[in-house]
């Protein structure tokens, strides 16, 4: 783990950017360590994974979800998890809310757009999206509450396309902010920007960089 590349990052950030230190496939030792030295958000992809390290870790660690979430997973994260970043279905929505309601609370999410040129990647389109946000059944979903969003640039050397997928994510926040959420306050997160790319995300209005390897050093996938 590279303390010195963490403590260079955080000085970094601008006032209104929060670092979410993603810790998938890392101990609980390296996440303890970084929680020590002062970090709180950690950021997980794999739902056992995440539950498995909230029942050993300290219980203020606030912990964002910020993979492909599955349907049949979410019972995992419900009764802790503080902000999920991948809502990128209605399906998905409606099945948090419902376990939501079995734990007695309100969910925070961020609805997740497809702004990348690759096809692998997970996201509403605007026009889906507010086709959601403007049905009935939207208007029942009582125990969630959408934060803002999220996006994933293509993976590129090609800097100008990368600042180009953000900034058309930050357009598609003003738009639903003003279209959707101009009376909820809680509506001002943009999470974008990453290991390699978060210095351009940050520059394109970025509240949320999501920054792994610079951090935890390489990934080990055996978990």
């Amino acid at each position: 783990m590279n303390i010195e590349k963490y403590d260079e990052i955080r000085a970094s950030l601008p006032a209104g950017v929060r670092l979410v230190a993603v810790s998938k496939f890392k101990p609980a030792e390296d996440i303890a360590a970084l929680y020590q030295h002062g970090q709180r958000v950690f950021g997980e992809n794999h739902a056992q994974e995440m539950k498995s390290k909230h029942e050993i870790l300290p219980q203020d660690i606030e912990w964002h979800f910020i993979g492909h979430l599955q349907t049949n997973k979410i019972k995992y994260i419900a009764p802790y998890v503080a902000l999920i970043h991948s809502i990128d279905s209605f399906n998905l929505l409606k099945e948090v809310n419902k376990q939501a309601v079995k734990n007695n609370r309100v969910i925070p999410c961020l609805l997740q757009f497809h702004i990348a040129d690759e096809e692998t990647k997970f996201g509403f389109s605007l026009e889906e999206c507010e086709e959601m946000l403007q049905s009935p059944d939207f208007q029942e979903l009582k125990n969630v509450k959408i934060h803002g969003v999220m996006g994933m640039a293509t993976f590129t050397d090609d800097h100008g396309q990368v600042r180009r997928e953000f900034h058309h994510l930050h357009d598609i926040f003003e738009t639903l902010k003003f279209r959707y959420f101009s009376q909820n306050p809680d509506f001002k997160e943009l999470s974008m920007g990453m290991t390699d790319d978060y210095p351009i995300a940050i520059e394109e209005g970025s509240t949320l960089i999501r920054i792994g390897s610079a951090i935890f050093g390489p990934r080990n996938y055996q978990t």
